[in-house]
């Protein structure tokens, strides 16, 4: 019985693995690409990206993990079943419940990992990599190249026709709306220098003509001889532990789904493990089965029930995993349990 156990494991660990170096690939790409968004208004070098890439490394593991295992899982099974092995298994008596058992206490400990992942190192991840980008933010520099477009200076987009010795010749500076309440600005200044004082950074302009738009008007606001443009830049370090990243889940609708989508996904190993037997084993001789149609289905509705319901959040979670795993106890006995 050892030995039947500890063959399906390794034939399950030598899938995995080499399912999960190519899932966390992809999604490294995924988030080395947000990593690059992040950063563009503030200057890093490589040793500071990839401790932004460590950052997000827990959420990493939290999608290419569950996935690989359900994936590998049923591929395993699909496999053995193609070379008649899971057929042998049976014949001398050990039965589609054992392998339930067995691997059920495997997803527990796999889903039992990634709540721990969720619950406790996605929220101190996420408070390191505000942390760590607020403080770059307070040791930005102004590297306005002249004579280009596109570039900004924290919420202005500005364009500088000459540099000398500090000081930046004809500056076009443009603050676009962000909110309703607030208005667009237009400058046109001869010279502009930058000023650092502690945690402001500012911009001193000299002879500059300001104007604003209204209800798509444009309005003379007046020429100042010299005019200087303030940013605040916050220096303070959150200190909120783990436990408390999620408590204002009930009011903080963007909580709320974070947690509901972490949480589900850590459980999806064991809301899965049934269906991966149920699509997995088959009779290959007669039944060529559907294993690859059952994973997209099963990964579909599963995740596409986890974003779109997540009001109250406990609830959600509890209601989502449970019928997801109701629902491969169903099939599996179905299926497999009536059949073998």
């Amino acid at each position: 019985m050892r030995l039947v156990y500890r063959y399906l494991l390794n034939q399950f660990l030598s899938t995995q693995l080499s399912l999960f170096g190519v899932l966390f690939l992809i999604v490294s790409m995924v988030f080395f690409i947000q990593l690059a968004r992040m950063t563009a208004s503030i200057e890093i070098s490589l040793g500071d990206f990839f401790k932004l890439y460590s950052f997000m490394l827990p959420r990493i593991l939290i999608f290419t993990m569950p996935l690989s295992f359900f994936i590998s899982l049923t591929m395993t099974l699909h496999r053995l079943s193609r070379e008649n092995e899971s057929i042998v298994y049976f014949t001398l008596g050990f039965s589609p419940k054992l392998i339930a058992r067995f691997f059920l206490r495997l997803a527990a400990l796999f889903s039992a990992f990634g709540l721990v992942i969720s619950l406790v190192f996605i929220p101190v991840a996420f408070v390191l990599q505000n942390n760590f980008i607020d403080f770059k933010k307070t040791q930005v520099k102004l590297n306005i190249k002249t004579g280009e477009f596109g570039q900004k200076f924290m919420d202005w987009l500005i364009f500088v026709e000459e540099e000398n010795n500090g000081v930046y010749q004809n500056i076009i500076m443009y603050r676009p709306v962000k909110n309703l309440n607030e208005k667009e600005f237009f400058i046109i200044a001869k010279q502009g220098i930058l000023e650092r004082k502690q945690q402001n950074l500012s911009f001193k302009l000299i002879n500059a003509n300001v104007y604003n738009f209204e209800q798509n008007q444009t309005v003379y606001a007046g020429h100042f001889e010299d005019m200087i443009i303030n940013t605040l830049i916050s220096s303070d370090i959150d200190s909120k532990k783990f436990y408390e990243y999620y408590s204002d889940l009930n009011t903080n609708d963007k909580r709320a789904k974070e947690f509901v989508i972490y949480t589900l996904i850590a459980l999806f190993p064991l809301a899965s493990t049934l269906f991966a037997l149920s699509f997995g084993i088959v009779t290959y001789r007669y039944d060529k089965g559907n294993a690859y149609l059952g994973i997209f289905l099963v990964i579909g509705l599963y995740f596409g029930a986890l974003s779109l319901f997540y009001k109250p959040p406990f609830v959600a979670v509890a209601l989502i995993f449970l019928s997801a795993f109701l629902a491969s106890f169903v099939l599996f006995k179905r299926k497999i349990l009536n059949r073998y």
